[in-house]
């Protein structure tokens, strides 16, 4: 057996070789450890700010609230600069009260509806701008931008002129399509018909997310793979299954995760339509921790509701929080 070797010949003579004879194990190459020392504690010095700033902006006010919501914090404590603390009053006070549970039902029902709505309309949306021409594939992109640019305040405003009892454009073309019942309907006047109105308000205002990224997702897909699917003679349908589909899961599923929690933890909209009512008929859990802790001035009370807030929405997660775990193991 022969070994290949590396040299020059210096004198026109053969050539001799030194082989470089590998050290024992365990020993490091002090020309090269260092370096390599170095650049692996570079990546956690770059992410060091970004920590930092997190433990300051996130962390330390998520601490103070849960410091607030083991104290009895109401007006005269604070005018006094007392601290009393109550344990786990707060908590039972909420825990055992019929309205905490009624807000969470009403929150679970609302995101639940909220997300397959936007989920289905933005997929088909996404896929839409995946078959439609350069021009018009443009032209719709440009429109989901604006309503996706649109500040929610803005937006929220614009959806109150449209539903208004007297002068909304809704109840006008309702009157002049024939429903003349429907001139002065006042749609913030029941629960219905309130969330009716914050379910198209927090669809339109999902959807171009949605849409966007599933679009961009589709660009990964390789033509090959349709073209093969169709030799072997998928349909549209077909295709879609056992080729689009699979490559869009990851996506669908980091797009319903993402949506879960913005539409869970929707608050302007909510409130700027009715403030939660009629009657308190429409708060959600952050509409709900807002007017118990700062409406009724219950500090402590509105602290231990939004603690909460975020194990619901934990329990809601943990199931895409379990798979991305899994899914990273499987790497490892």
């Amino acid at each position: 057996m022969s070994v290949q070797t590396e040299g020059t010949d210096t004198a026109g003579g053969p050539a001799v070789h030194k082989a470089r004879t590998p050290g024992p194990p365990g020993v490091a190459d002090h020309g090269s450890g260092s370096p390599s020392r170095r650049g692996g504690a570079a990546p956690y010095l770059l992410l060091l700010p970004a920590l930092l700033a997190t433990l300051v902006l996130l962390g330390w006010p998520l601490v103070k609230n849960g410091m607030l919501s083991f104290q009895n914090l109401n007006p005269r404590q604070l005018i006094q600069h007392l601290t009393e603390w109550n344990g786990f009053d707060n908590y039972k006070e909420v825990l055992t009260g019929s309205d905490f549970w009624h807000v969470v039902e009403r929150s679970l029902v609302l995101t639940a509806i909220n997300v397959v709505l936007i989920m289905v309309i933005g997929t088909l949306v996404g896929l839409l701008l995946a078959r439609l021409g350069r021009k018009m594939r443009l032209l719709l992109m440009v429109g989901l931008v604006l309503a996706w640019a649109m500040p929610i305040l803005a937006s929220t405003t614009v959806y109150q002129w449209l539903f208004a009892q007297r002068f909304g454009v809704v109840n006008w073309v309702l009157d002049k399509l024939g429903w003349h019942s429907m001139a002065d309907y006042n749609w913030t006047g029941g629960q219905v018909s309130t969330f009716t109105v914050i379910i198209l308000l927090l669809v339109w205002q999902s959807v171009p997310f949605v849409a966007i990224n599933l679009y961009a997702a589709t660009t990964t897909i390789p033509r090959e793979l349709y073209e093969a699917a169709s030799l072997d003679g998928a349909g549209a349908w077909k295709s879609f299954t056992s080729v689009t589909f699979p490559f869009l899961r990851p996506f669908l599923y980091a797009t319903t995760f993402l949506e879960v929690i913005w539409i869970f933890k929707a608050f302007p909209q909510i409130f700027a339509i009715n403030e939660g009512g009629p009657d308190h008929l429409t708060e959600t859990l952050p509409i709900y921790a807002f007017v118990q802790g700062v409406g009724n001035q219950h500090f402590g009370v509105g602290a231990a509701i939004s603690f909460l807030t975020i194990l619901v929405l934990l329990v809601m997660t943990s199931y895409y929080l379990r798979m991305v775990l899994k899914q990273e193991e499987d790497e490892l």
